[in-house]
């Protein structure tokens, strides 16, 4: 690729990015052939970069392998090196933490959780966030220099800078930049959003809703959270409160969060099993956990009605725990949606489980740090 004014060293970082990018979208190894009609590039600026790039350690050249019916020398094929580069994400809640590290294409490599000691002290408990990092950086068989950057998922207004703004129930993680702390712990670049944003954000990019633009990724019950994607983007709003409808006096988020059947989406394991008991006696036929489920329904209901004619997001993505009765849930909602009159919003639970915010995170930091992984990108023709 030249460019008109560009000298040689920006015109080769650019060639080299190009290449990179397409071996990291490819689903699998890629000839000299494949990369020169992806790239525009002769074969021989391809093969000066390729060996750049193995020798940096960002891709491999497989063994060749003949072709059935081909004539000839089978061709040199080559593939990115994910675990290259890895990525780190942890998730807060009120009782526990989780870390991940993932490759730069989003495979989780090693992951470690543990109860939180003290989550009203937001300094013991990022001490116990960074301790979980290097745990699953261990398992991954990774090493800090491959280590390039973290996000974190957590609750509350969460501003673009990784400030806590507001957080219900607690002030005290109120003003706590989650970014700088954890640099300060593990030093690499960090950045955090909060969890159901990042629920979106990872739905899009390797769950149910890769054919959207326009999502909601909600979590109902016992936590309460909206996590907002306009035109792909995150939509944090003011401070990030965007989605934050459990401070919203007005709407019943919270009007159910003790019901048993609203514990599907509680942090603590045991009240989640009581809620799961209660779905099962609810598909058994159970009259009283059949009104129970109703209340439930006509609780999601209402809030995602006015979601529909507020947000009106092509997509609504249960998750957080509620795709675990999605089987109950999804029918009832969408059925009374439908008799709410409300737009023809498509209903789906979460492709990703639990992990739905730690991909997220992993997501964000992807994306934060595409240039300094992956090189510039090229000019537009």
């Amino acid at each position: 690729m030249y460019v008109s004014g560009m000298n040689q060293s920006a015109v080769r970082r650019i060639n080299t990015s190009v290449i990179l990018r397409a071996l990291a979208v490819s689903a699998g190894p890629m000839t000299l052939t494949e990369l020169a009609e992806r790239a525009g590039l002769s074969r021989r600026t391809i093969e000066v970069i390729l060996d750049s790039l193995v020798e940096a350690g960002w891709v491999t050249e497989l063994d060749r392998v003949p072709t059935s019916g081909c004539a000839g020398r089978p061709a040199r094929r080559y593939e990115l090196r994910a675990e290259h580069a890895l990525l780190a994400a942890v998730r807060i809640t009120t009782l526990d933490a989780s870390a991940v590290v993932a490759d730069v294409r989003g495979r989780i490599l090693g992951r470690a959780y543990r109860p939180l000691r003290a989550y009203q002290d937001p300094q013991v408990t990022l001490d116990d966030a960074a301790a979980l990092v290097l745990e699953a950086l261990d398992e991954a068989g990774g090493s800090a220099d491959r280590l390039r950057a973290g996000a974190v998922a957590a609750g509350g207004a969460i501003d673009d800078d990784g400030v806590v703004r507001r957080l219900v129930h607690t002030t005290r993680w109120e003003g706590v930049n989650l970014p700088e702390e954890l640099t300060r712990r593990v030093r690499m670049p960090w950045f955090a959003d909060n969890d159901t944003n990042l629920g979106a954000l990872a739905e899009r990019w390797r769950g149910v809703a890769g054919d959207h633009d326009n999502v909601v990724w909600a979590m109902l019950g016992n936590r309460t959270g909206l996590g907002i994607l306009i035109r792909g983007a995150v939509h944090r709003g003011l401070d990030g409160a965007a989605g934050e409808i459990v401070e919203a006096v007005s709407m019943p988020a919270g009007s159910v969060q003790d019901r048993p059947v609203a514990w599907l989406t509680a942090p603590e394991p045991a009240l989640r099993a009581v809620a799961l008991d209660r779905f099962d006696a609810a598909r058994a036929g159970d009259a009283t956990a059949l009104a129970e489920v109703d209340e439930f329904v006509e609780n999601i209901t209402s809030i995602l009605t006015t979601l529909s004619w507020t947000v009106a997001p092509s997509l609504i993505v249960l998750g957080g725990g509620l795709e675990d009765a999605a089987d109950v849930l999804l029918p009832r909602v969408r059925k009374a949606m439908r008799d709410a009159r409300t737009p023809g919003v498509e209903l789906r639970a979460t492709g990703l489980g639990r992990d739905a915010d730690l991909i997220g995170a992993v997501k964000m930091a992807l994306d934060r740090m595409d240039t300094e992984l992956f090189g510039p990108l090229a000019p537009s023709a």
